[in-house]
């Protein structure tokens, strides 16, 4: 057996080819990740008269290109967990690092632990381009969150207290395009009340908003009260109106990679079971599927709870055993943050005859707290989605096999 240690940065790797032993046939050496080179170490593999195995560590992104080639090239690659492999390489009491003796040690890893490697799974193309549009999604409500506290911030200083007289809780378009269209108190002012109140009225019958003349009242004398900090000038209104558009390019982009999550994930067999699920709509559906791709990668229940990280590992050393332990949140964080919302909304809706939400009730009655109520609910509702859609998927199989 041979195996062949692929420490992998950004445009390049280092190369170690090993045999039992720590017998190094080839010293480390560099490859940049062009199609000629790497095509250049398929040959050198594939001409090995014996087994051959590629490991490397899993870096995020950087791997993905030597990996692909190598798979689509039917080459054994095993891609190992980076703090696993930080763990093994870190066990040398001298503490050198290179790139020639990482590669050294991940090929070391691969003759030590050759019966546990376990080559990198195959999943469909609609699980990766889910999880793809899931990462994106995720981008942008991050950026769209820093974008509305900072037009909050914002408002503060032209039009205090504006945001408690037009509120929206489907969203901040009716906010925003009023602030679009008048954004500094002193513009308000100009106008006077009358001329004030008869645009405001114009305006909003024109967008659709429920607004009426009182709405316009309050407004003109919170402008009388206020006390703008930002004076009325051209780069406050660039500024005001740029923060105004971003936020609106950010929800168009939000929404438009979330019709699409929508698209892909209704092709998928289990769409229609994880939307039957209480609690569950158009929004959470595709990103908990997008989250836990392909349910049969996994070869039971207690490996997705694993793998969403809110497991509790056993510890045990002599006559003590511990009984209270956190969870390992060593897993997908993103899961773990979709589930979480899936929890607050079986919270706040109450469903009945529901067994994640009456496990939930039955965890508040033992007087655990919230937190705790909610990863004991994770976990259930993570056990629930395992058995149905496993189910699904043998229903499916079973029906393909009698036809």
């Amino acid at each position: 057996m041979i195996s062949v240690g692929i420490d992998v940065s950004k445009g390049k790797s280092t190369v170690c080819i090993m045999k039992p032993g720590g017998e190094v046939l080839s010293a480390p050496f560099e490859i940049t990740h062009t199609k000629s080179e790497l095509l250049d170490l398929i040959n050198i593999i594939k001409s090995q008269n014996e087994e051959v195995r590629v490991v490397m560590e899993d870096t995020g992104h950087y791997h993905l290109p030597v990996a692909t080639l190598l798979v689509d090239n039917d080459i054994f690659v095993c891609s190992v967990n980076a703090l696993r492999m930080k763990k093994y390489c870190s066990q040398s009491i001298r503490r050198a690092k290179t790139d020639k003796i990482d590669s050294v040690h991940i090929a070391s890893y691969g003759i030590a632990y050759w019966n546990e490697l376990q080559p990198i799974p195959c999943s469909d193309d609609i699980y990766k381009e889910l999880q793809l549009l899931a990462r994106q999604y995720y981008q942008s409500v991050a950026l769209l969150v820093k974008a509305k506290v900072n037009f909050s911030n914002l408002l503060d200083r032209v039009m205090p207290n504006i945001q408690s007289i037009i509120t929206d809780n489907s969203s901040n378009s009716k906010l925003t395009d009023f602030v679009a269209r008048y954004w500094h108190f002193s513009r308000i002012l100009e106008m006077g009340e009358k001329r004030f109140i008869s645009d405001y009225c114009k305006w909003a019958k024109k967008k659709g908003y429920r607004m009426c003349e009182r709405n316009a009242k309050e407004i003109f004398a919170s402008a009388q009260n206020g006390i703008p900090v930002l004076p009325s000038s051209q780069s406050t209104k660039i500024v005001i109106t740029e923060a105004v558009r971003v936020i609106h390019e950010l929800e168009s982009s939000r929404d438009t990679i979330l019709a699409q999550m929508q698209s892909f994930a209704k092709t998928l067999p289990e769409y229609s079971v994880v939307r039957e699920m209480p609690c569950i709509g158009d929004v959470l559906a595709p990103r908990i599927i997008a989250e836990i791709g392909d349910v049969r990668r996994f070869k039971n229940k207690h490996s997705l709870i694993a793998y969403a990280g809110i497991d509790a590992p056993p510890y045990q050393s002599g006559s003590f055993n511990a009984t209270e332990r956190h969870i390992s949140k060593r897993g997908n964080s993103y899961l773990r943050k979709t589930g979480y919302e899936i929890m607050q909304s079986l919270i706040k809706h109450k469903p009945e005859n529901d067994s994640v939400y009456d496990f939930i009730v039955k965890k508040r009655c033992e007087g655990k707290c919230a937190k705790e109520v909610m990863i004991a609910g994770l976990n259930k509702f993570l056990r629930v989605y395992y058995g149905k859609v496993t189910e699904l998927y043998d229903n499916l199989e079973y029906c393909n096999l009698t036809a």
